[in-house]
């Protein structure tokens, strides 16, 4: 085990095309560190140069105190787990798992204590005379990790692991290998697009956006106290409504303009957030995530802070209801949520021929609401976020978070 460091490590192509840029983290021993972010944000390309398998163009690695930088890529003692199983389909899986032992030349004996053991922790004793064709998807998976897992290494890389598995089969495997990394305790750096499966398994999660870190912080962390906008947005599912508002009244009477539409806000709100008092009598953006909205009429609490709208859509998922109306606000267009909206596919629908924000709300599923009924919505106003429309970055003041693109200690 050891600690991983990325000092000003950037990553720049003979191209000139700049991948990743001025990247700093610190993963601690034993640490689960997961790197997020849309497709060609640069995080897989950060892990490969963790590994060996991409030139660090700037910057400096760690692993266990050892510069890694011009150390080739099989003396790093690192092991990695690709998004392919990469399986010999002629071999058993315990010779599959003890490959790479058996070319080290170790002891035959050696090799298969190392190997039955890994297959103990991996729940593969029954299998290990079988062929890979002969497994699923999950169990394949198994195996590679068994391979990385019988190397002993300083950590674990894995990039994408779980992307070739069905919905059912990445949420056991989730599982899994968040038990399996406890139980080890190998410092893990883990690489995925899934902002959930991001969530579920980190210790810490690092958002990336075009190969620079936006912030670093424990998942609750982050859903609560988001940087900035692109990880206000990237984060929670649904994802947090963005809409233009504007702040008004005064620090005992603080509103807040949506739409045509008025909030009133606690004054708690401001205290918790010391830096928007300055912005009394100013537009800012304002997110809203949809659990922190109810159906009005269900709501125990009878204050000011409701918005009335049509329900466009219901979708009822059992445990939640879903219901999408809209507001008569601009949409907002910044560079963070043009990207967000290539991430999700959503960019091609264009501007809509009248200002209007489209939002999602999250109802008990004793919601009685159905498509075009009138609806009244509750906003929790001690749960909204504010960012700055010029710059995206959170509001919060000397209270808040710090920077988004420094790391956060411990």
């Amino acid at each position: 085990m050891a600690e991983v460091v990325l000092s000003g490590v950037g990553k720049v192509y003979p191209d000139g095309t700049r991948a990743v840029a001025d990247l700093g983290l610190t993963v601690a021993d034993g640490e689960f560190l997961v790197l997020v972010g849309p497709s060609g944000c640069g995080k897989t390309t950060a892990l490969r140069m963790v590994a060996g398998l991409e030139e660090i163009s700037e910057g400096e690695v760690t692993i266990g105190g050892r510069t890694v930088n011009r150390v080739p890529a099989r003396d790093r003692d690192v092991a990695m787990v690709f998004q392919s199983y990469a399986l010999y389909p002629h071999l058993s899986v315990r010779d599959n798992i003890g490959f790479g032992l058996s070319l080290r030349k170790l002891p035959k004996k050696e090799v298969r204590e190392k190997v039955e053991h890994a297959a103990r922790i991996l729940g593969l004793t029954d299998h290990l005379d079988r062929k890979p064709r002969n497994l699923s998807g999950g169990q394949r998976q198994r195996v590679a990790m068994g391979r990385a897992i019988v190397r002993e290494p300083q950590a674990f890389l894995m990039d994408e692991p779980l992307s070739n598995l069905d919905a059912k089969l990445r949420v056991q495997m989730r599982a899994e290998i968040a038990r399996i990394q406890r139980d080890l305790g190998v410092t893990t750096i883990y690489v995925t697009h899934d902002q959930t499966e991001a969530m579920t398994l980190g210790d810490r999660v690092a958002v990336m956006k075009k190969g620079e870190l936006q912030q670093v912080a424990p998942p609750q962390e982050l859903y609560d106290r988001p940087a900035n906008l692109f990880v206000a947005g990237f984060i929670g599912s649904p994802a947090m409504n963005l809409l233009h508002g504007r702040l008004s009244g005064d620090a005992g009477a603080p509103r807040l303009e949506v739409g045509g539409q008025t909030l009133t806000l606690r004054p708690a709100v401001l205290d918790a957030r010391p830096a928007l008092a300055s912005y009394l009598g100013r537009d800012v953006v304002v997110g809203i995530r949809p659990e922190d909205m109810e159906d009005g009429e269900l709501a125990e609490a009878a204050d000011g802070a409701r918005l009335t709208a049509t329900a466009d859509l219901v979708e009822a998922m059992g445990s939640d209801v879903l219901v999408h109306f809209a507001v008569e606000a601009e949409r907002v267009d910044t560079e963070d949520t043009r990207e967000l909206a290539r991430d999700a596919g959503t960019d091609v629908l264009g501007a809509p021929a009248e200002p209007r924000t489209d939002l999602v709300a999250r109802f008990s599923p004793r919601t009685r609401v159905k498509v075009g009924d009138p609806v009244e919505v509750r906003v929790d106003t001690g749960r909204l976020h504010f960012f700055d429309i010029g710059t995206g970055e959170s509001i919060w003041g000397s209270a808040g978070a710090g920077s988004a693109r420094e790391e956060e200690e411990g």
